[in-house]
């Protein structure tokens, strides 16, 4: 300290009897001087943590071959950071050196605080993109959706910066601005509407974990039918099937209605829910020498024991469709039934299908213009897509072609060739 007094002692006296200035005058040049000394010294600093120190962090963390690391320097987090050098430098040496300025010592000390929270925020914002395209490649991503809660995060942190730079400037207190934010609320929440639903929407869609990155979701009202490709604070776009990006704002996924297929996913299992109407005039009583016939079926060995048990050997001993007492005195097998009785222990052999711990189902429902529904609800255990479809269509070819074995025909309205067939035979 005794040796900066004698320093600018020194040089004020050698300007002032040089130069021919005042000692006021000679001041200022010493100021202006000592000023831009100490800033090339911040600067040469700053040069050397970046020369050798971000040299040595860069050099170990490719040996040590650490992915937050390599997205770090590709955020250029360790470059930002020596920022925090020349801040340093300037604000120890204009401290020491100024002592005997007090108003260009506040005026570098305001310009140092200033600088420091602009660097920890452009320190602060690299580091939080780092940390999420780190964690976007683990299995965290696809539970939670990172972008919108690093946006938030951001958010939260930038606000508090810029209160912290108007408290510097205006030199008050962080909680001023804080409580004066109220009376500012009317003012804001007419200005920026839709930001602001926008926030609270996508805040709400993170919290309560509605929609996530790789969701396959179904909102009609905007085309939306695919995979959630990104889900930001305020939008969240979904790729549909057909390529085409469909962006939906965030606020509209919380106070409209839309279907989340993550569950489905979750589950391992995917639902089949679909009917083969059969024409009623084709839905009979089985003849004795049908059930001998059907009897070599592996399938339905059992259930035709089950059936022996249950309605006895006459029940299963018509013959003569013709003869009405014997059909309609007792319980009598239908061709409809066994169809539906195949039907099931098909689906039990499939190994495509769950057999426990979900709806498995096969099930007559009344019947309409369009015939007998026979309804299969089951579940496939592989929820892809494409694997899923092929599933549900072999076993649908199979059932179809079926039918006539059992006497049935599917029921479907009459075509034109059906209409030429008449006409002909006519």
């Amino acid at each position: 300290m005794q040796l900066i007094n004698e320093i600018e002692d020194h040089f004020i006296n050698f300007i002032s009897q040089n130069l021919g200035v005042g000692e006021s005058n000679a001041g200022y040049l010493y100021s202006i001087i000592a000023l831009i000394i100490i800033i090339g010294l911040g600067w040469l600093a700053n040069l050397i943590v970046k020369r050798f120190l971000l040299g040595l962090v860069r050099s170990l963390i490719k040996k040590t071959k650490i992915s937050l690391g390599e997205y770090l320097i590709g955020e250029k987090f360790f470059h930002r950071l020596s920022h925090l050098a020349p801040a340093f430098v300037v604000s120890s040496l204009s401290s020491v050196v100024f002592v005997g300025y007090p108003i260009l010592n506040e005026l570098v000390e305001i310009v140092i605080n200033l600088y420091l929270v602009v660097i920890a925020l452009w320190v602060i914002d690299s580091l939080i993109n780092a940390v999420y395209k780190s964690a976007e490649k683990t299995e965290i991503s696809s539970k939670l959706p990172l972008k919108g809660i690093c946006q938030a995060i951001k958010i939260l942190i930038n606000g508090t910066g810029v209160i912290f730079i108007l408290s510097i400037l205006l030199d008050k207190s962080p909680i001023y601005f804080i409580s004066g934010l109220g009376a500012l609320t009317a003012v804001l929440l007419l200005v920026f509407k839709d930001v602001i639903l926008g926030l609270v929407a996508g805040i709400q869609l993170t919290t309560n974990n509605m929609v996530r990155k790789g969701d396959w979701i179904e909102m009609p009202k905007y085309g939306a039918d695919g995979d959630v490709i990104d889900v930001s604070l305020t939008t969240v776009k979904v790729q549909n099937w057909d390529k085409t990006v469909s962006t939906i704002p965030a606020h509209a996924l919380v106070s409209d209605a839309f279907k989340n297929w993550r569950g489905m996913s979750e589950s391992g299992g995917r639902r089949i829910k679909r009917s083969i109407h059969l024409d009623l005039s084709s839905v009979r009583f089985l003849k004795e020498s049908e059930i001998e016939e059907l009897e070599k079926i592996e399938l339905l060995q059992d259930y035709f024991e089950g059936k022996r048990s249950d309605i006895g050997e006459k029940g299963l001993a018509v013959e003569k469709q013709g003869l009405v007492a014997p059909l309609l005195n007792g319980r009598n097998l239908t061709n409809a039934g066994t169809f539906r009785a195949y039907c099931l222990e098909y689906l039990r052999a499939n190994s495509s299908i769950h057999k426990e711990g979900m709806t498995f189902l096969v099930r007559q429902l009344a019947p309409t213009e369009k015939g007998l529904p026979i309804e299969i609800y089951v579940f496939v255990n592989d929820v892809r897509w494409v694997h899923y479809e092929g599933i549900q269509s072999d076993i649908f070819d199979h059932l179809l072609a079926s039918l006539p074995i059992f006497g049935l025909r599917a029921f479907q309205l009459p075509s034109d060739s059906s209409f030429s067939a008449l006409v002909q035979k006519s």
